[in-house]
């Protein structure tokens, strides 16, 4: 298959991301000018490389409701929210933005998860009156933010949350809607404010056993009193049990260091240096318009919530995002 690659990379400064975002632009020349941008409410991110699922038929929501981590079975048209698939034993697997239009339910996720979720979706359509559709093909996701007051085209479908608008695009509209709706914000300017936001991103912020209490999702993406789901029992068992064995941090990193530290570097505590053992690990790490270089990191539970630290070799001072 022929890696994608947006119509608006072809536009002036346009430099490649990298994976997990590859096919659309990291930024266009300017990366805190696009960060400010959109900070005021202008412009818009290119978000084409992401996967568009599709929910339809008259069973469509009490069907995924069995399935989800939220409750949607009620989910009013033009009402956005967002939801995890888990494994049996509480991992997450997926996570769907989703909106209703009141015929269909949309959806955006990862790059590339598409396959993986309409095999499970398939596997549990028993005799639900659902029609499931891989839509990538044919709409492409774009970003407005908070603020833009920029118009969609008549039918166009949207998700609004307090973070902005996604908006459901026919492929062939991506590059004419950016000429008319610019300018267009590279995602790393988009990732920046995400981890402002302290929101996190399957893939960046879990790995194989992450389980939603970890990274604040019960507050977005799960109903705590509906019915039964796969991997609820693990949800249920630890937020009325215990606690989550890892935590999300946000991260002040050290500004005078000029390379920042990779997904995946460890964190340490920095009381025990550079060859101390590792209580955490660096999942997004971006460089802000006004805060400098900053990340999200996911670390043990016992760690101090006052205890400076390593990110990678880049000293880092943490601010809580989930309680221990």
């Amino acid at each position: 298959m022929t890696p994608y690659a947006s119509p608006l990379l072809s536009l002036p400064g346009a430099v490649a991301a990298d994976a997990p975002d590859a096919g659309v632009a990291a930024h266009y020349g300017e990366l805190f000018r696009e960060q400010r941008a959109l900070a005021r409410g202008e412009g818009l991110v290119d978000l084409s490389h992401r996967d568009v699922v599709t929910v339809s038929g008259p069973d469509r929501l009490s069907w995924l409701h069995l399935l989800l981590t939220q409750h949607v079975a009620e989910l009013e048209p033009g009402r956005a929210t967002e939801a995890l698939i888990l494994s049996a034993q509480g991992h997450i697997e997926h996570v769907l933005y989703l909106v209703d239009d009141g015929t269909t339910t949309w959806a955006h996720t990862e790059p590339g998860a598409a396959p993986a979720l309409l095999a499970y979706l398939e596997k549990m359509k028993f005799l639900y009156r659902v029609e499931i559709a891989d839509r990538t093909g044919e709409f492409a996701v774009v970003h407005l933010p908070a603020g833009s007051i920029a118009g969609v085209p008549d039918g166009a479908v949207v998700r609004e949350t307090p973070h902005g608008r996604d908006v459901f695009l026919p492929r062939a509209g991506l590059a004419a809607f950016a000429a008319g709706h610019g300018p267009v914000a590279g995602v790393l300017a988009y990732e920046a404010l995400r981890v402002e936001g302290h929101r996190p991103r399957l893939g960046r912020e879990t790995d194989h056993r992450t389980i939603p209490h970890e990274l604040g999702w019960l507050e977005t993406a799960v109903h705590l009193n509906k019915g039964c789901y796969r991997g609820q029992e693990t949800v249920a068992r630890v937020h009325n049990l215990g606690r989550p064995p890892r935590r999300l941090v946000f991260l002040h990193l050290d500004g005078s260091e000029v390379k920042l530290p990779e997904h995946g570097a460890p964190v340490r505590l920095a009381a025990d240096g550079a060859e101390g053992r590792p209580v955490g690990f660096v999942t997004t790490p971006a460089r802000h318009h006004e805060l400098g270089p900053i990340a999200l990191a996911l670390v043990k539970r016992n760690v101090p919530v006052d205890a400076e630290l390593l990110a990678g070799d880049t000293p880092a001072v943490q601010e809580t995002v989930v309680e221990p």
